[in-house]
């Protein structure tokens, strides 16, 4: 792995203050030179120092983009350019009937199980089979909380109201939403970013840390649809690849917490629990993922925030959501659940981190099956902090960064991307061939998922 010369520069954008910009790609866990052409970006407030990535740096080729754009009030655009806003989202099964469909696109992603290249044929037929395992629990869950995600109508309202905020800030844009494993898919967004003519286009994806499972994912499927659809080449596009480090974020997520502390007899008493959804150990220390340092990070500006306004509880941040046998991001959110009720809390606040809307993780998940535990564990008092949703300062805030990625929005080059010398040198083929999850061959080996395999597949 190389180290990277992260390219940082001073912008001074009329109506905001000063950002740090930092460009970078993390496709697979390095950077794709091709992909710097779309100059995604990621603003750093300059109130608070931030803590750089190491594993993120060094899991990472540079990307060298030109830095001398001019930087122009939105208010002097041309008039014939015509901005729209991609949201990005996980989506979700709006019925039970959608439940195994909606798996086998998510564990066929290869950002999710990381196959090496030489078994990536695999992939659909072993997401076929792990989709047919699960379907039955899976479904269970969902009609436990309606019978569906609520996903989708939810980042439906999130798009009206970021829309809303745009024009209240005097700027018209189109909002779309592109799910990743669920309708609207990607695809269809793309259809209506094109029906529409939009000639300058934010990629704002609704995950507050940036994950090559979440982000990462939805990026590299849209760097393919750039790469191979003319109409992109004429498109000014800009990348916000995380957010968690705003200001308004932060705030709002602090609103939210404080909020519900208020709601405890004894608010000073209560332990706030961050659940974050989980990722494979290996993402982070063989793929370079920066998930896990920018959640620490997030979740000290929280804190950070708290203390000013004299909320001096204790917290404790743990990963929810694992599944198979690879190890994952510890610690587990059940076990310290438990470990919390031994050691004599009584009141616990949980706090779902990763999550801007609710869905399955946070309404079943947590909701149901955490709370269960934590009760049975004797913690007596239980509280949940509600998903931002469309919380009007968070939303606010997002139509800020929206504003402020804007000027720096370039369009893609033409010219179609190469492997890397990483990817054409041999040792490092050979070495990503024992890379990646494990999961796929387990159940494998499970005599009980060897006759699923065979009954749905053969």
């Amino acid at each position: 792995m190389e180290a990277a010369n992260l390219a940082l520069q001073q912008l001074n954008i009329s109506g905001v203050h000063q950002q740090r910009i930092r460009k970078y790609s993390l496709l697979h866990g390095r950077r794709d030179a091709s992909f710097c052409n779309m100059t995604p970006t990621l603003y750093y407030p300059d109130k608070k120092s931030r803590r750089v990535n190491k594993s993120s740096d060094m899991a990472s080729i540079s990307c060298h983009a030109s830095t001398n754009k001019e930087i122009v009030n939105i208010s002097s655009n041309p008039v014939h350019e015509k901005v729209g806003v991609l949201l990005l989202n996980l989506g979700g099964p709006e019925t039970l009937d959608d439940v195994q469909p909606f798996l086998f696109n998510l564990f066929a992603d290869p950002d999710i199980i990381r196959l090496p290249r030489l078994f990536r044929f695999l992939q659909k037929p072993l997401a076929k089979l792990i989709s047919t395992f699960r379907a039955p629990k899976s479904k269970e869950a969902y009609a436990s909380i309606g019978g569906g995600s609520p996903l989708r109508k939810i980042t439906d309202e999130q798009a009206q109201a970021l829309k809303t905020a745009l024009e209240d800030k005097g700027l018209h844009a189109n909002v779309f939403v592109a799910m990743r494993y669920w309708h609207p898919f990607t695809e269809e967004a793309i259809h209506q970013i094109k029906r529409d003519d939009i000639t300058k286009l934010v990629i704002l994806p609704l995950y507050p840390q940036f994950s090559i499972s979440t982000s990462g994912s939805s990026i590299r499927v849209l760097q393919s649809i750039f790469r191979e659809d003319g109409y992109f080449t004429r498109v000014a596009i800009s990348v916000i690849e995380s957010w968690y480090q705003r200001e308004g974020y932060i705030r709002s997520m602090a609103d939210l917490i404080e909020k519900e502390l208020s709601k405890f007899s004894k608010p000073e008493e209560v332990m706030i629990f961050f659940s974050a959804h989980g990722v494979p150990l290996s993402y982070v220390e063989d793929a370079g993922d920066p998930y896990r340092d920018q959640m620490e990070d997030c979740i000290s500006l929280i804190m950070d925030e708290l203390k000013s306004r004299r909320v001096m509880n204790n917290h404790t941040l743990a990963y929810q959501s694992r599944v198979g046998p690879v190890q994952w991001l510890k610690p587990y959110t059940d076990e310290v659940i438990v470990e919390l009720g031994q050691k004599g809390v009584q009141s616990l606040l949980t706090v779902p981190i990763s999550f801007v809307s609710e869905h399955i993780e946070t309404l079943e998940e947590i909701d149901m099956e955490y709370k269960h535990l934590a009760l049975e564990s004797g913690i007596t008092n239980w509280g949940r902090v509600p998903a931002l949703g469309c919380t009007s300062s968070f939303i606010s805030d997002l139509a800020d960064a929206v504003i402020e990625a804007i000027p720096s929005a370039t369009a893609i080059s033409a010219e179609r991307s190469h492997l890397n010398h990483a990817d054409k040198d041999p040792l490092n083929y050979i070495l990503s061939l024992f890379l990646g999850s494990f999961l796929g061959f387990f159940l494998l080996l499970s005599p009980r998922a060897f006759t699923l395999f065979k009954n749905n597949l053969l």
